[in-house]
């Protein structure tokens, strides 16, 4: 006689509940889960993510590459960052559903706040650590303030910029899971209705939620790595 340990059995539950339909009492007997709700959901997940992150990225990262640059503003990019970090996310989703109501347009607004102080203050800590003689020979050339932040300061500052984008897109994809109380379905769904989902339900979504948050992880560090100058790699190694 073979003795399954109960961790392993609920693992093997959610995996057959994230591709097989099954049965729910709740729903009258309707089927739940299965491949094609799951993709359905994380896809709705990976969505809310992007807009989320590339709201808070169209926000930020000029924000902290002026500051940055004009080396001033560090008490408003280093204070909002730490307040950031203490805001409650079911909190700030929940005033955002009772000031301008539900919907994907206003949980992307809510989900960006939360990923705009991490990305502002790396931004803003990482253009400030580039080399000030490097600047002044950018100067010196005849580059434009402008320039000199575009093609030295923020090239010279990606791996602490990434760290901040890094940051942000990881604790958007993990508050998104609390979007269905802000009326979008995503993969929360299943974790916040262990009623209608069941234990395996829950399990599922959570194994979907990090793998979703590794994937976003592993491409966001290839693209860094692909947009960080050899030099500065060649530092790093």
């Amino acid at each position: 006689m073979t003795l399954v340990h109960p961790l392993f059995a609920s693992f093997g539950g959610a995996i057959e509940f994230i591709f097989t339909p099954q049965t729910s009492n709740v729903t009258g007997g309707k089927t739940v889960g299965g491949i094609d709700q799951v993709i359905e959901l994380t896809i709705n997940q990976l969505e809310v993510t992007v807009l989320a992150l590339a709201l808070a990225i169209v926000i930020a990262l000029p924000a902290g590459l002026f500051f940055g640059h004009r080396g001033k503003g560090e008490l408003i990019a280093i204070g909002l960052g730490n307040t950031g970090r203490a805001i409650p996310e079911l909190g700030l989703i929940a005033l955002m559903a009772a000031v301008i109501g539900v919907g994907l347009f206003n949980l992307t607004i809510a989900l960006a706040i939360l990923g705009i102080p991490p990305i502002l203050t790396n931004t803003f800590v990482g253009v400030r650590e580039v080399d000030r003689a490097t600047v002044a020979a950018a100067r010196g050339m005849g580059m434009s303030e402008l320039e000199i932040a575009r093609k030295v300061e923020l090239p010279m500052a990606v791996t602490s910029v990434f760290t901040g984008i890094r940051t942000a897109a990881i604790g958007i994809v993990a508050t998104a899971t609390i979007a269905p109380l802000a009326g979008v379905a995503t993969l929360g769904e299943f974790i916040l209705g262990e009623n209608v989902y069941g234990t395996n339900g829950v399990l599922a979504g959570a194994i979907m939620v990090a793998l979703l948050a590794l994937a976003i992880e592993f491409s966001l560090a290839g693209l860094q790595r692909l947009l960080t100058s050899k030099g500065l790699r060649l530092q790093t190694t």
